[in-house]
């Protein structure tokens, strides 16, 4: 709830200094357009934060496929509509970025999948143990152990 409030005061800011501050249809668009674009292009290349980590473990466990997928499909629709559409350079220039972001997740996932290298639990054996055995200790007490 606190995010959310800050985002409202933060859309309640930039609209009110638009409006008062800012004069003029082209200038507002720009201001507008260009927080926009900015924080359009932090929410496509966040997920390229893992991938140091990922091509590092040469596992695809910390890139969310779907989430890669959808920022692929997401930019190349707004490019598009960007376009085709009366040409609008704000959301061309953000979501072009999107869209080359999401095809380098969807390659990098692709090449480190398709490697079969480093696997989910790096390497750690997460099975249960089949057998429990119980053993002595010098104490005289019963200790369990996992075979």
């Amino acid at each position: 709830m606190l995010y959310l409030l800050i985002e409202a005061i933060f859309f309640a800011a930039v609209a009110l200094i638009t409006l008062l501050v800012v004069h003029g249809t082209r200038k507002r668009s720009l201001v507008v357009g260009v927080l926009s674009d900015i924080f359009n292009v932090m929410m496509y290349v966040s997920p390229l934060t893992v991938m140091a980590k990922v091509i590092k473990t040469k596992s695809v466990e910390y890139i969310p496929f779907w989430l890669s997928l959808t920022n692929f499909l997401n930019g190349l629709c707004w490019t598009t509509y960007a376009l085709i559409h009366p040409f609008d350079i704000y959301v061309l220039i953000s979501n072009s970025i999107g869209a080359v972001s999401g095809l380098v997740q969807l390659i990098l996932y692709a090449y480190y999948c398709s490697c079969g290298k480093g696997d989910k639990n790096d390497g750690y054996d997460t099975k249960p143990p089949t057998e429990v055995q119980l053993s002595a200790t010098s104490n005289g007490r019963a200790a369990v152990q996992a075979v």
